[in-house]
């Protein structure tokens, strides 16, 4: 099935809020867009973006950015523009570009034609190369693009179960046998698009994102997963190098932190006094705070609930390996994580010693915690089950789970003797494994329990 609603597909009005549509467009990263010249009109001129499938984001001003206007004047055809934002809308997700066409493949185009402010749906087929462009055949003359379309996105089924429609082209103009005024008054009428194979050729920034470095769609599915807290451990760890799609991807998600420090930018002083500002503890206990997290020691009073993993804020670290004194920040992240941060930690470059210590001290404890969770977890399952046997009929309780708490508890006790922190990091994946296999066959998977607590998780 493809998307309902999707964040990339913007309509454009010329001016400002109040001015009139004048076509759409496709959103690139957080802060560009794509359309046609003509729907800009002017090199210099404004115009005003909207999220119309998603209201949630707010509409932004945005005008031709830094060579990103290419008119097509003469020959060329090309009839490009790519908009700056005025500020960025990191909660959009971009579009997911596609340089390959396929003959005779079903397309969809959604744009804004007069009367149809809140949009309009085409479908059609790819037919061939039209010089730089492609023709695009629709069934009927209605189905035909219409004003209001051009720099709409031509877009395909995404592969996979699940991965995004795609990208292939973008409206640009239709055409008429006989040079009437609306497709359907012609005899023969057909759509044109650029695809996104000739707009990479002259925009660097499409090139790059329709590339097969573009975007980290794994990255992607993971750190959605991670920031949406719930069942995900409360320290994940990455090595996303500078540049390319993965680094691109990371930044992309940058805003759903509450806190980023950046090694080699930020520094701890800097970093503790924000955070001790964003706790704000009682007054004669700041000092105590800063110290504890700057040097460690006795941890200064605090009220309970705050236990490490807990669903709460949630801290980025950018660079690790970058920062002067890696070595004395991990110590402060395992400190910050006991006030019920969820961590994410990225390092550039995973040749570093620091890595073993973010195992050591961050990953380890994560995970532990992660595991005894699922452990307590099996074993309610059991309980549950001898509670209730004895009390029911046989046929109501059915039979009795198979499930293998003891041997899950005796195994994690194992583990936490294990010295290689690589070793003990591969055995607490596998066991994590096992564990949620084994709540999933008995439909507990996804009971939310609180992250840290000591007794008994919540049940359905």
């Amino acid at each position: 099935m493809g998307e309902l609603r999707a964040d990339w597909r913007l309509r454009l009005r010329r001016g400002a809020a109040d001015g009139p549509v004048c076509g759409a467009g496709v959103l690139l990263t957080q802060d560009r867009a794509l359309t046609c010249a003509h729907v800009v009109g002017e090199a210099d001129a404004r115009v005003w973006v909207e999220f119309a499938e998603n209201p949630a984001i707010a509409p932004v001003g945005a005008r031709v950015a830094e060579g990103g206007w290419l008119p097509g004047l003469g020959a060329t055809r090309e009839d490009i523009a790519v908009l700056a934002l005025d500020s960025p809308r990191p909660h959009a997700t971009p579009a997911t570009l596609d340089r390959s066409l396929e003959r005779g493949r079903e397309v969809w185009i959604g744009g804004y034609a007069r009367s149809f402010a809140d949009g309009m749906w085409l479908t059609g087929r790819i037919s061939g190369a039209h010089g730089a462009w492609i023709q695009l055949d629709a069934g009927r003359n209605e189905q035909v693009v219409k004003p209001g379309f051009s720099g709409a996105a031509v877009q395909v089924r995404g592969g996979a179960a699940g991965s995004p429609e795609r990208v292939v082209g973008m409206v640009v103009s239709w055409r008429g046998d006989l040079d009437l005024a609306l497709p359907a008054d012609n005899d023969l009428a057909f759509s044109y698009m650029i695809p996104v194979d000739r707009i990479a050729e002259l925009v660097p920034l499409v090139s790059e994102l329709s590339g097969p470095d573009g975007w980290d769609q794994g990255l992607d599915r993971r750190l959605r997963r991670w920031f949406a807290g719930g069942e995900e451990p409360a320290v994940r760890f990455s090595v996303v190098p500078h540049g390319g799609g993965r680094d691109r991807t990371l930044r992309h998600h940058l805003h759903r932190a509450h806190l980023v420090y950046r090694g080699g930018r930020t520094t701890p002083d800097h970093f503790v006094a924000e955070l001790v500002t964003r706790l704000r503890p009682p007054r004669h206990q700041a000092r105590a705070y800063r110290d504890w997290l700057l040097a460690g020691g006795t941890p200064p009073e605090r009220p309970t609930g705050g236990a490490a993993g807990g669903a709460g804020p949630t801290l980025a670290v950018i660079g690790l390996d970058e920062d002067p004194q890696p070595h004395r920040l991990v110590p402060l992240l395992a400190r910050v994580r006991t006030l019920g941060f969820r961590l994410l930690v990225v390092v550039r470059d995973s040749s570093g010693d620091e890595v073993t210590e973010v195992a050591r001290q961050l990953l380890l404890p994560a995970l532990d915690e992660r595991a005894a969770e699922l452990v307590r977890r099996v074993e309610d399952i059991e309980r549950e089950w001898a509670g209730l046997s004895g009390l029911v009929e046989s046929a109501s309780l059915g039979p009795l789970p198979r499930t293998e708490a003891a041997r899950h508890r005796r195994r994690l006790a194992q583990l936490r003797t294990v010295d290689d922190p690589r070793d003990r990091l591969d055995a607490l994946r596998a066991l994590l494994r096992e564990l949620r296999a084994e709540l999933e066959r008995h439909g507990r998977a996804d009971v939310p329990g609180p992250r840290g607590e000591q007794g008994r998780t919540g049940r359905r």
